[in-house]
């Protein structure tokens, strides 16, 4: 199936597409059919496209770190029916099921993305994409697309009852922030950044390829922010050192306050420690975990490379004394594995 027949298809099947529906029975997720509208190049190694669709008058606008699917089109431009824009509405998991299933030669490349920007009123949404070459299906994607090409999307229907999944970051109490992440995690840390009120103070950790990589954000938060480029450096090197500098500044507040810790009723003698158990994560393990915030001070979030976010939430916890309630980290990527 083309993506020009996907977006036929959603012309010909605009039936529950309109206003007049019932939210409850709408699927939190849906595919959208969009056309690139623009594109700009932000930095050397960043690229933002504007996507267009009439649909996206429908999309969530919850913002931060919404996750977004781009179904990538195999290498003759086409994509594989999966039912996408079938009435009624497929489940979300129906869809991909459906692709797990088909030979691996006729899947088509799925990455996971975050919205930097979302206009409804535009019905249009952006997204940026760091371009590395042509070794991996999304950067390669990136490299040739050009205004008028068609990408299929999976995100969040806001008129749906169960809107609003897709974000991770949510600090809950916590008015005290440590965000920190490599150049996949651009976007997100940016996204959140525009959206976080005054009176979250903290420090946001940006590790980027070079001086030229560092973005301009619309930051009206107490949240100070540091660009990070390697510029030739190990990567993940200039974000741990940055981290674990973090880590030493607070890890005496941490144990003062541990220390002057008194416990409830009902809960078990003893002070407070960070130095949970963490048990070691294997290969295929999935490296993605919430924290709950609530009723915390501090909370951290951190995404990129699965290696460097493992080890520095193994720091924080272990060494610098934060809950791992506290601590949301996302691997976004693996070393060594095509992005």
């Amino acid at each position: 199936m083309s993506l020009r027949s996907s977006l036929a298809a959603v012309a010909d099947r605009a039936v529950g597409d309109g206003d007049a529906v019932d939210p409850a029975t709408l699927n939190p997720q849906r595919a959208y059919a969009t056309v690139v509208a623009r594109v700009q190049r932000l930095s050397p190694n960043y690229l933002r496209f504007t996507l267009e669709a009439e649909e996206l008058r429908h999309f969530h606008t919850g913002g931060l770190d919404q996750r977004i699917k781009l179904l990538l089109p195999r290498a003759d431009g086409t994509l594989p029916d999966l039912g996408l824009f079938d009435q009624p509405q497929p489940e979300m998991m129906q869809w991909y099921t459906t692709w797990r299933q088909l030979p691996e030669a006729e899947r088509n490349p799925i990455r996971t993305y975050t919205v930097r920007a979302i206009r409804p009123w535009a019905q249009q949404i952006d997204v940026d994409f760091v371009v590395h070459g042509t070794e991996g299906p999304a950067s390669a994607w990136a490299m040739r697309a050009e205004v008028g090409d068609e990408l299929v999307v999976i995100g969040p229907d806001g008129r749906s009852t169960r809107a609003g999944g897709g974000i991770e970051f949510d600090p809950h109490t916590a008015r005290d922030v440590l965000l920190a992440g490599d150049e996949t995690a651009v976007p997100a840390i940016c996204a959140i950044l525009e959206m976080l009120p005054e009176r979250v103070h903290g420090e946001a950790y940006l590790e980027i390829p070079t001086r030229a990589d560092a973005l301009d954000v619309a930051n009206s938060s107490g949240v100070e922010i540091f660009w990070l480029p390697r510029e030739g450096a190990a990567r993940g090197a200039p974000l741990t050192s940055a981290v674990q500098n973090w880590g030493r500044r607070r890890a005496e507040i941490f144990a003062q306050r541990r220390a002057s810790w008194q416990p409830a009723r009902g809960e078990p003698v003893g002070a407070p420690s960070g130095a949970e158990d963490l048990a070691e994560l294997g290969e295929d393990d999935l490296l993605w975990e919430v924290g709950d915030a609530d009723g915390f001070r501090e909370y951290a979030w951190l995404a990129g490379e699965a290696g460097v976010i493992t080890g520095l939430r193994r720091h924080l916890v272990k060494d610098v004394g934060l809950s791992r309630k506290q601590v949301s980290f996302m691997g976004y990527w693996k070393q060594g594995r095509a992005s």
